[in-house]
C-alpha cells in the first residue's frame, strides 16, 4: 500500500501560448518582428527660424529706404529744387543760316584755277556785302578739296551758314586754323570791333 507521502501526482502540461501555436505561420520572417513605430522617419529638415527672420528684416529695410528716397525726391521736384530732364528728340539742332552782312569776309582760293577767289568775292559783293569789306587771296595749298566757310565763335554759325547759302552752298566749320591769315576780328574807321569770316574755295566750287 503506498505511503501518503510517496504519492506523486502527474506533471500536467505548461500552458501555451495560443498566438504560438495559431497566429505563426509557415511564412513568416525576421521582419515580421520589428517593432512598430509611429513617429515619420525622414530626411525632411525643418526650416530654420533665423533664416525667416533674417529674410524679414532684410525686405523691411529695402522697404524702407525705398520710401524715404521717393519721399525725399517728391520733396525736390515739388519745391523746384529738382528738375525733370528734358526728353532727347533724337537728333541734334541746327542753326538757321543769317545773312549777316556786319561781318567781313576772306575769300581764299585753295584751287589751281586762276582768279577763283575773285570770282566768289564777287558773289559775296552781290549778296550784300560792302566791297572793303571782302577781300579775296590765294591759299598755301591747291588741291583742297571742299569749299568750306569758317567761322571763330560758336555764335557765328548763323552767319556762317547765311554767307555759305549766298555763294551757292557750302560747308560749314567751326576753326580758327585759317584766321591766321586775317585776324576774326578787325577794326574799322571808327574804332569798332568787326567778326570775320573765311572762305577757302576748294575742288569742288562751280565757277558758272
Amino acid at each position: 500500500m503506498p505511503s501518503p507521502t510517496s504519492s506523486t501526482e502527474p506533471e500536467q502540461p505548461a500552458p501555451t501560448d495560443p498566438s504560438a501555436s495559431q497566429g505563426r505561420s509557415a511564412s513568416t520572417d525576421r521582419f515580421d518582428d520589428l517593432p512598430v513605430r509611429s513617429a515619420r522617419v525622414g530626411a525632411h529638415r525643418a526650416e530654420a527660424p533665423r533664416l525667416r527672420v533674417g529674410v524679414i528684416v532684410l525686405w523691411s529695410v529695402v522697404a524702407t529706404v525705398a520710401i524715404v528716397a521717393a519721399g525725399v525726391f517728391g520733396t525736390l521736384y515739388a519745391t523746384g529744387r529738382l528738375e525733370a530732364a528734358p526728353a532727347a528728340t533724337g537728333r541734334a539742332s541746327v542753326v538757321a543760316p543769317r545773312v549777316d552782312t556786319s561781318y567781313q569776309v576772306l575769300v581764299l582760293n585753295a584751287t589751281k584755277e586762276s582768279g577763283l577767289g575773285a570770282k566768289v568775292r564777287d558773289d559775296v559783293i552781290a549778296a550784300g556785302w560792302a566791297a572793303a569789306d571782302v577781300e579775296a587771296s590765294n591759299a598755301s595749298s591747291d588741291d583742297f578739296p571742299t569749299t568750306t566757310v569758317y567761322y571763330g565763335t560758336a555764335g557765328d554759325e548763323a552767319a556762317a551758314r547765311g554767307l555759305a547759302d549766298a555763294i551757292g552752298g557750302a560747308d560749314v566749320s567751326l576753326d580758327d586754323s585759317y584766321q591766321v591769315v586775317a585776324p576774326p576780328e578787325t577794326t574799322d574807321a571808327g574804332g569798332t570791333s568787326r567778326p570775320q569770316l573765311v572762305i577757302v574755295v576748294g575742288l569742288d566750287f562751280r565757277s558758272e
